[in-house]
């Protein structure tokens, strides 16, 4: 064991790394930082460095990290139970880096460390990209109706122009499997589900059971981000997307399940009582569920008729994040605030899986 892994043992007890030294937030030692940079990245921090953990993150965590003069975005796993595939940083790291350049906005990304020996998990250092991350409608309502349909119409434009990106042209197509990715994507929720399982939740077997029974054929082959929602992108002061944010789920697939995905964040305020998540959809002037649906059709040509499926899947796969939130709550594994009541939405959005299933 090198003098820098047993500095990380020293730091992590059975739940995942314990607070370094005085002035490092929660599972990031800053000198580790500071002494990785050094060779990774010269130049881009220097001297001490100070940190806060990004208010907002429910999954893997995101530091402010800077020198005093310059601040970098630092990426690492959620501490404690760590779901199998669900913060793996080379997967964000590498499709980032590959988009760069093309006309979906992500940051630049600085260096990558898979060393779990530095920090005690790996990580990766990106750009601070200016912007905000509008996840409550309390936010975003003040900045008027007119602003926040632009706002929420860019939201849609620019998952078409991720669905745009040839993912061989960008170095992205060997990501994923697309053959059977739709039967794939049923399986491994059902495996991170029975992974996070600590109370009996109303309907999930039978949600899983339906998809299970019912699943299409995969459409085209896209590079799809996964977790896509409006506080996963940031917004400038023009009202345009400046980067495109958390790219932990982010493979090749068919682009259905992403449009689905962001319809079913759309209706979370009509599905659970708790705004945990995001109730961002209920600014006046957001784009509505149909809107929403003919904007990402009419400039993509996909045809979205039918979504059920694919909105089935859509609130089971939130059911399932959430529900490893709420375990990862309970075990007291989680850093920062907003997660008491997280597990309280679980149950409604597997009631709302089932009737998506349902409809034609």
């Amino acid at each position: 064991m090198t003098e820098r892994s047993a500095a990380a043992t020293a730091r992590s007890g059975p739940d995942g790394p314990r607070p370094g030294p005085a002035g490092d937030p929660p599972g990031l030692d800053l000198g580790a930082v500071s002494a990785y940079l050094e060779t990774a990245a010269p130049g881009i921090l220097d001297g001490p460095l100070t940190a806060r953990v990004v208010a907002g993150g429910k999954s893997n965590l995101t530091y402010e990290v800077g020198d005093g003069r310059r601040t970098v975005i630092v990426r690492r796993p959620p501490l404690g139970h760590v779901l199998e595939t669900a913060h793996d940083m080379a997967r964000e790291h590498r499709v980032m880096t590959a988009l760069a350049g093309t006309a979906v906005p992500v940051p630049r990304t600085y260096a990558l460390c898979t060393d779990v020996d530095v920090i005690g998990a790996p990580f990766y250092v990106m750009e601070h990209v200016a912007g905000t991350p509008y996840r409550f409608a309390a936010q975003l309502s003040p900045v008027g109706h007119e602003r926040v349909r632009t706002i929420s119409e860019r939201l849609v434009d620019t998952l078409v122009e991720l669905h745009a990106v040839d993912p061989d042209a960008v170095g992205l197509g060997d990501f994923g499997r697309p053959e059977g990715f739709l039967e794939r994507q049923v399986r491994r929720w059902k495996r991170q589900l029975d992974a996070s399982r600590s109370r009996d939740l109303d309907g999930i077997d039978d949600l899983h059971a339906r998809l299970a029974a019912s699943v299409p054929e995969s459409g085209d082959v896209i590079v799809v981000h996964g977790d896509y929602r409006l506080d996963n992108l940031l917004v400038g002061d023009g009202d345009e997307v400046t980067a495109v944010l958390d790219w932990e789920m982010a493979t090749v697939g068919d682009p259905l399940t992403d449009v689905a995905l962001l319809e079913a964040y759309q209706a979370l305020p009509r599905v659970m009582d708790t705004v945990a998540v995001s109730d961002v959809s209920r600014a006046p002037g957001f784009i509505g569920p149909v809107e929403l649906r003919r904007r990402y059709a009419d400039a993509s040509g996909r045809d979205l008729t039918h979504l059920s499926f694919h909105l089935g899947l859509a609130y089971f796969k939130l059911a399932v994040i959430l529900e490893g939130i709420h375990y990862r709550y309970t075990q007291g594994q989680t850093v920062g605030s907003g997660f008491a009541h997280i597990g309280d939405a679980t149950v409604p959005l597997v009631r709302a899986g089932l009737r998506a299933t349902e409809e034609s």
